[in-house]
């Protein structure tokens, strides 16, 4: 420790808040922004995912008719 004490005035706490403050709402909007991309892919993969499952289900089911002349 130091010999000499140094007050800390309203000023610096404040200017500390601040900074804070902006580091926080940087890092909150960065989140965001890795979060909507996250979101978005999770919805294409599940519409590509049920496009598949629906071909693959409707190919499974579909009707086949012959056709004789007698």
């Amino acid at each position: 420790m130091s010999t000499t004490e140094t007050k800390i005035s309203k000023a610096d706490i404040e200017n500390k808040f601040v900074e804070l403050q902006t580091n926080l709402d940087n890092a909150a909007n960065s989140a965001k922004d890795v979060g909507k991309k996250v979101g978005i892919a999770a919805l294409v993969l599940v519409l590509i995912l049920a496009f598949i499952l629906g071909r693959k289900r409707g190919a499974a089911n579909r009707t086949v008719v012959e056709i004789r002349r007698v």
